[in-house]
């Protein structure tokens, strides 16, 4: 909970925004200095009236690195700091932080000749800052894939005791490529939820974004399409072919769900959308970048069940939010538009449904994800 002025029973509390993108599969952020002592800081300040705690975190990271984009409302987690007066004494303050997905950084903004930026690479980054829980934090942000190792699973040990049995599987396709496959569906989850986000951006209606949702849809059926091809010709697989076939079916039903919302909004001609329509895009671009996280972990799910298992639940947490923002914006419209203006409100609830499921797709890749681990680690 925050209070509008900063402080809760006698501590000062403030939001930041952790600005990111991802390139080629690896997360950047972007840091900037402190305009006093010149130290690498994350954009930060007190939460600000009229604004909810991720808006603030947003706005705070345009006045001081000149940055836009998908603002996720459910925080990432929190650091502490000692901040220093001019009298010489010492105030502890608790920082609630927000992943920022972003589009674009300008040219100019309120404090570019105040502070420096930078974008780290994440070790960089937790390296450069000085709170050892936002070095936590941004080091944990996104593990980078483990290395790739030939999987020996109890049925591949089992046969090579029996030499007959031994020489017929190599002839057979062994591990398929489930992992590779899972790993490009999830880049489509990823693309598609950026595009999707910047449809719903303040600047309204955008053909290319649609467009590219659509490529990426089709590119994920064709993924989709491989990995069923796997299971039915691989002698070995990685885990259960009906888990295989879950996974994949509800990463490829979350994608669809997206090209579903496009589809709406084109065919509603929509040009402006609800501020909780752009939350629940954030939530849907913070849920592909878990998934993204995910994946590569699926190769070794004993070494990995801790990091799984805090992901998933954390998917989870972003399904639950979304009700909640689903809930709030249905009310808003309908007091809106339920009564003068009921198509409108028709054509809203369509779009806030959409969303609502694609968040819910999400929250089964995480269930899907624990039953592997359950079965497997």
């Amino acid at each position: 909970m925050f209070i509008e002025h900063g402080k809760e029973n006698g501590s000062i509390r403030q939001i930041a925004a952790l600005p990111y993108r991802i390139q080629d599969g690896h997360a950047r952020v972007l840091l900037i200095t402190s305009r006093e002592t010149r130290r690498w800081v994350v954009p930060k300040g007190n939460p600000i009236r009229g604004l909810r705690p991720h808006e603030g975190a947003a706005q705070e990271a345009w006045e001081e690195a000149g940055v836009t984009g998908a603002s996720c409302p459910t925080a990432l987690g929190e650091f502490s700091y000692r901040k220093r007066r001019r009298n010489g004494t010492t105030r502890h303050i608790t920082v609630a932080l927000f992943p920022l997905a972003v589009w674009a950084q300008a040219e100019d903004w309120p404090e570019r000749d105040e502070r420096d930026t930078r974008w780290f690479d994440l070790p960089d980054a937790a390296a450069a800052v000085d709170e050892p829980e936002l070095k936590r934090l941004i080091a944990g942000f996104r593990a980078m894939p483990p290395g790739r190792s030939v999987p020996s699973g109890g049925a591949g040990r089992a046969i090579r005791g029996l030499p007959m049995l031994g020489w017929f599987q190599s002839l057979m396709p062994k591990q398929g490529r489930f992992f590779d496959l899972f790993e490009a569906h999830a880049r489509t989850l990823v693309a598609g939820a950026q595009a999707l986000s910047n449809l719903l951006g303040e600047e309204g209606r955008n053909d290319e974004c649609i467009a590219e949702i659509i490529r990426q849809e089709h590119a994920a059926d064709d993924i989709t399409r491989d990995v069923l091809l796997d299971v039915r010709r691989v002698f070995v697989t990685p885990f259960d072919r009906s888990a295989i076939t879950g996974l994949i079916g509800v990463m490829d039903d979350a994608i669809d769900q997206m090209n579903a919302t496009a589809k709406s909004i084109r065919l509603f001609d929509m040009t402006r959308f609800d501020p909780q329509m752009r939350d629940m895009a954030a939530l849907i671009v913070e849920s592909a970048r878990l998934t993204a996280e995910i994946m590569p972990l699926l190769r070794d799910l004993n070494g990995n069940a801790q990091r799984l298992h805090e992901l998933t639940e954390r998917l989870i947490r972003l399904e639950g939010d979304a009700d909640e923002i689903h809930e709030a914006g249905l009310k808003a419209l309908f007091q809106a538009h339920g009564q003068d203006r009921p198509m409108a409100f028709i054509v809203g609830q369509e779009v806030f449904s959409h969303l609502e499921r694609v968040v819910d797709k999400f929250e089964d890749i995480a269930n899907e994800v624990q039953g592997l681990v359950i079965d497997h680690a």
